[in-house]
C-alpha cells in the first residue's frame, strides 16, 4: 500500500508558493461554513512514520487555518486515571462536539496504540486483529452519528528515514531534533511498516478512508494535505444537511401468537414482611463485603436500572445504596440530553460516566433509551435504534473486556398494578411529584413500549452482559432479586480472578 508513497513526489517552491494563498483561502471559508452549518465534528487521525513530517504539517495548517476551532490532542503514556478505565474511554472524553471545537486533530491516537503495542510484542497477531475491529466499529458509529473522520500516513521508505537521521545527526544545530523514538523506530521500521499496512488494508472504508502521503518533501507533502483536507470538508458541507440517507431499513418482525417475555413473568411472586427483612439485610451485607474484597481492586461495578413508570426503580437502588458507603458509588440518573449532550455521539454520555476499577456506579435509565423512548416516541430514526443494538453490545464488550462488570434489570410490572401505584401518587402530596403528564400518556403506547422491550432483550442480553428481569409487583421480592443478582454477578467475576 505504500509503494506510491515512495517514488519521490516533489514540488518546486514557485508551485508552492503559487498555490497556497488560495488553497489557504478555501481552508478559511470551509472552516468558517462549518461553524456556520455546526451539523458535525471534524476529527483528523495523524499516523506513520516518524520523522514523516506529522508535526510541521498540523503546525502548518493551525497557520492556513483559525486555530481557535482547532484542538490538538495527544494520546502519549496513560495517565492514571485512563489505566483505571476501558482504553477506548480516553478517545470518547477527547471527542469535538459538534457546534463548538468542530475539528479535533489527534495524535498517538487508538492506531498508535495498537500499532506500538504489536511492533514491541506487548501481544500477538490475534489481539491486533480484535483492535482493528474495535477501530473500524468505532468509525463506523462516529460515522453513522455524523462525524467527518480523515485518517492520514505520513510515509517514509525506510532509505529516506535513514537519511533523514543521518543528516540531523551530523546537523549540530538540528540534531536536537532527533528524538528517542526516531532512534526507536529506525530499528523497527519493517515490523512497523508490515503491522501499519496491515491495520490500513482493514480499516480503509469509504466512510472514513486512508490517505497516505509522502514525507520527503516539504511542499508536496503540505499541498498534498491541504487539498485532502479541503476537498473532505467541502463533500461533507455539501451533503444533505438532514444527515445520511439511510435507506430502507428491514423490519425487525412481530410475533406470532403475541406473547412476549414481560408476559411469560409470574407477577405473583412475592415475599412476606418478614422473610423481605432478613433476606434484604442479608444481601446488604453481602454486597458491602463484595465491594470491600480485594478482587474489586482489578474491577468496577456498573448497574443499569430500567423499566415500566412506577416499577419501583428508585425504590431498589436505594436498598442497594443503603448497603454500602457513600464514597464507594455514584448514581448517575438519565434524562433528556442536554445540548452538550446531543453536540456529541449518542454514548458520549454514559462513556463519561464509566467508573475507576474499585468503584460502583448506578444508572438510572441509561443507553437503551434509543431502543426504548426514542424508538417509541419517534425521537430518532429506525435506522438509528436499529444500529443502536449493536452500538450497545460493542460497548458492553468494551466494558466487561476491560474488568467493568455489568448487571442489567429490567423491572416489570402489569397495568393494573400500574394504576393503582399512580392513583396512589397523585393521592399522596409527598408522593405527586413522581407523577407526571408523561407517564399517563405513556400508559396508552404500553404495547409499543412491551415490544421494544422485548425487542432490546433479545438482541442485548449477551452471555458477558446479561438482562435481568425482575418481577416488581411486589417491591419487596423486586429489592431483594435485584441485591441478590448483583452479589452473584461480583462472586462469579472473583472467581474467574482466582483461575
Amino acid at each position: 500500500m505504500f509503494e506510491s508513497a515512495e517514488i519521490g513526489h516533489s514540488i518546486d517552491k514557485e508551485t508552492y508558493d503559487a498555490e497556497v494563498p488560495a488553497l489557504r483561502e478555501a481552508l478559511l471559508e470551509a472552516q468558517y461554513e462549518l461553524k456556520q452549518q455546526a451539523r458535525f465534528p471534524v476529527i483528523v487521525l495523524i499516523n506513520g512514520i516518524e520523522g514523516a513530517g506529522k508535526g510541521e504539517t498540523v503546525k502548518l495548517l493551525n497557520e492556513w487555518m483559525d486555530p481557535r476551532m482547532i484542538d490538538v490532542l495527544t494520546f502519549d503514556q496513560q495517565t492514571d486515571e485512563e489505566l483505571a478505565r476501558p482504553p477506548a474511554w480516553r478517545y470518547w472524553r477527547a471527542l469535538p462536539p459538534k457546534g463548538r471545537m468542530r475539528m479535533g486533530v489527534f495524535f498517538g491516537n487508538w492506531y498508535s496504540q495498537m500499532l506500538q503495542g504489536r511492533v514491541h510484542g506487548v501481544f500477538k497477531d490475534a489481539v491486533l486483529d480484535q483492535a482493528i475491529t474495535g477501530a473500524e466499529r468505532l468509525e463506523q458509529m462516529l460515522c453513522d452519528e455524523g462525524a467527518l473522520i480523515i485518517k492520514f500516513w505520513f510515509h517514509l521508505s525506510k532509505k529516506q528515514m535513514k537519511a533523514r537521521l543521518k543528516a540531523l545527526k551530523d546537523d549540530p544545530l538540528h540534531s536536537w531534533r532527533i528524538s528517542p523514538l526516531d532512534w526507536q523506530q529506525s530499528e523497527t521500521y519493517d515490523r512497523f511498516v508490515r503491522f501499519g499496512e496491515r491495520v490500513l488494508r482493514r480499516t480503509s472504508r469509504d466512510y472514513a478512508p486512508w490517505h497516505v502521503v509522502e514525507g520527503v518533501d516539504p511542499y508536496y507533502r503540505s499541498l498534498a494535505v491541504g487539498r485532502i483536507l479541503l476537498e473532505s470538508l467541502q463533500a461533507a458541507l455539501a451533503n444533505n444537511p438532514k444527515g445520511k440517507h439511510h435507506g430502507n431499513v428491514a423490519p425487525l418482525g412481530r410475533s406470532i401468537d403475541q406473547r412476549s417475555l414481560i408476559g411469560a413473568l409470574d407477577m405473583t411472586l412475592r415475599l412476606d414482611k418478614q422473610d423481605y427483612q432478613e433476606q434484604l439485610v442479608t444481601e446488604q451485607a453481602r454486597l458491602a463485603g463484595l465491594l470491600r474484597h480485594k478482587h474489586m481492586r482489578r474491577h468496577a461495578l456498573v448497574a443499569v436500572f430500567e423499566g415500566n413508570d412506577a416499577a419501583g426503580k428508585g425504590g431498589a437502588i436505594r436498598r442497594v445504596a443503603a448497603a454500602l458507603d457513600p464514597r464507594q458509588y455514584r448514581i448517575v440518573p438519565i434524562a433528556a440530553p442536554s445540548e452538550d449532550e446531543r453536540a456529541q455521539p449518542y454514548l458520549w454520555r454514559f462513556w463519561r460516566q464509566i467508573p475507576a476499577r474499585g468503584k460502583f456506579t448506578i444508572f438510572d435509565r441509561s443507553w437503551y433509551g434509543r431502543v426504548l423512548v426514542e424508538r417509541v416516541e419517534g425521537f430518532c430514526t429506525p435506522a438509528d435504534w436499529m444500529r443502536a443494538y449493536s452500538e450497545i453490545n460493542d460497548f458492553e464488550e468494551q466494558l466487561v473486556n476491560a474488568g467493568v462488570v455489568v448487571v442489567k434489570f429490567w423491572l416489570a410490572i402489569d397495568q393494573q398494578t400500574q394504576l393503582e401505584r399512580f392513583e396512589e401518587r397523585e393521592q399522596i402530596p409527598f408522593k405527586r411529584y413522581k407523577i407526571t403528564e408523561d407517564d399517563w400518556r405513556n400508559r396508552e403506547k404500553w404495547d409499543l413500549y412491551t415490544e421494544a422491550v422485548g425487542d432490546m432483550v433479545d438482541r442485548t442480553s449477551s452471555e458477558i452482559a446479561p438482562w435481568t428481569l425482575v418481577e416488581a409487583n411486589d417491591k419487596r421480592w423486586a429489592r431483594v432479586k435485584v441485591l441478590r443478582t448483583i452479589n452473584e454477578a461480583l462472586e462469579a467475576a472473583f472467581a474467574k480472578d482466582k483461575k
